[in-house]
């Protein structure tokens, strides 16, 4: 009986990822997606294909797509390992940002009305500030948005500098340092992440103090005019002569609450300020999303791709690839994006 078992799981299994690895699932080729709702619940997801930017929406909460449009060529574009397009949306806009091997981040915004993209020019107010090509991007409901990125103009060391976007503004604010590292610089290929809530903003990067590389968050309470002294992320620590190349996520929750989710040492740890981490899995390249009060954490085992839907700690396959990204669509379940062997697959689950 245990042999029958075994053997109706691993073949209900075996179609379940070969039902994930069609056409029907499939948006195009490409690489490292990311994906963003709008107020008005249109899906849109973004990708790389060389020096191209693509992107595509969804109008019915993710059971089909438009064709892939031609945003922009980026010549000598990052993409790959965590770098490329970075997407948000608002009520009014969607912006895409791309970052160049010179070290210049340029970006590009569709007007919802108009359903158009146009480029913009450069966030980054110093020319070829930014090589490593690591950042993120984040937006409220009213048409502000954010960035953050690993920034070399000061010492010629990686440190967090951000920027923020209102409107319809031409031009990103003056860009500052929120971080810099008492040890000359942060983790030098660790994508730092952003979110927002309101009025309130959190980075999230994995910093170099003492030879160790432990997660720290820097928050704002008036939308990144101010920042406070970052806070370490979880008890223990990780001391490490190299880089993992393994960012983390975080979000801000309804009740203004950062929550945070990473990996150390091959596990994957949730952690809020100033509490314990709570191990979840093995895996990395793991991530946070949604709108509710309990987030979605995605995160790869090998190939596999897996969700939790926190507090509770038992996964759920989603398919099979790396560099999964999710958003939550309310009454209508949720949405996965992915990479797989240079193609952009979805589901809905």
């Amino acid at each position: 009986m245990r042999r029958v078992s075994f053997f109706v799981l691993s073949f209900t299994m075996l179609l379940t990822l070969s039902s994930l690895s069609d056409d029907r699932n499939l948006i195009g080729e490409g690489q490292q997606p990311q994906v963003s709702l709008d107020n008005k619940g249109i899906i849109r997801v973004v990708f790389g294909s060389a020096d191209q930017i693509f992107c595509v929406a969804s109008t019915d909460h993710g059971v089909s797509f438009s064709r892939p449009a031609l945003v922009a060529k980026l010549p000598e574009m990052h993409l790959g390992m965590a770098r490329g397009p970075q997407l948000t949306s608002s009520k009014n806009f969607s912006v895409i940002t791309a970052m160049d091997k010179s070290g210049n981040i340029y970006w590009y915004r569709l007007a919802h009305d108009t359903g158009k993209w146009k480029s913009m020019g450069r966030v980054n107010d110093q020319l070829g500030s930014a090589p490593e090509g690591l950042m993120s991007i984040a937006a409220d409901d009213q048409d502000h948005f954010y960035a953050a990125w690993l920034d070399i103009r000061k010492g010629k060391q990686n440190q967090i500098y951000f920027s923020s976007l209102s409107g319809k503004a031409l031009n990103w604010s003056k860009n500052t340092m929120v971080y810099q590292s008492p040890d000359q610089h942060v983790c030098e290929c660790c994508k730092p992440s952003i979110a927002v809530q309101g009025s309130s903003v959190a980075i999230m990067f994995r910093n170099w103090l003492n030879g160790s590389r432990d997660l720290y968050v820097t928050r704002s309470s008036n939308m990144g005019q101010t920042f406070s002294a970052a806070q370490k992320m979880g008890m223990n620590t990780w001391k490490l002569n190299g880089c993992p190349m393994d960012g983390g996520s975080l979000r801000i929750s309804p009740a203004n609450a950062v929550q945070t989710v990473w990996q150390r040492k091959g596990n994957i740890y949730y952690a809020t300020p100033g509490e314990p981490e709570t191990y979840l899995a093995r895996g990395r390249t793991c991530s946070i999303a949604g709108s509710g009060k309990n987030p979605l954490i995605t995160y790869q085992n090998n190939d596999t791709l897996n969700v939790i839907a926190f507090p509770q700690k038992t996964p759920r396959l989603i398919g099979t690839g790396s560099y999964v990204k999710a958003v939550q669509l309310s009454a209508t379940g949720n949405f996965f994006v992915w990479e797989q062997k240079n193609q952009i697959r979805f589901r809905k689950m």
